[in-house]
């Protein structure tokens, strides 16, 4: 079975080892074919609190690891930081 990984923005990251990641998704209304954009927040996983807001990150699926909790990031691909 394929590992899921998601590519997002870092919308939140007030709390301890966890941040929430925004990913949007672009898709044609299937009737009327205008772009629709759909968000979706997953909280996940940063083991040494290394994402900052504005971070786009890579994320994977992996085992519950709390109530809300399935994802872990992977890898910080752009920092906010210039």
């Amino acid at each position: 079975m394929a590992v899921k990984e998601r590519v997002g923005l870092v919308v939140s990251d007030k709390m301890e080892k966890t941040v929430v990641v925004a990913i949007e998704n672009r898709a044609p209304h299937p009737k009327y074919g205008k772009i629709v954009v759909k968000t979706k927040r997953f909280k996940a996983h940063d083991e040494g609190n290394k994402c900052k807001e504005g971070d786009r990150v890579r994320i994977r699926e992996t085992r519950p690891l709390s109530r809300t909790k399935r994802w872990t990031v992977t890898e910080i691909i752009g920092s906010n930081a210039e």
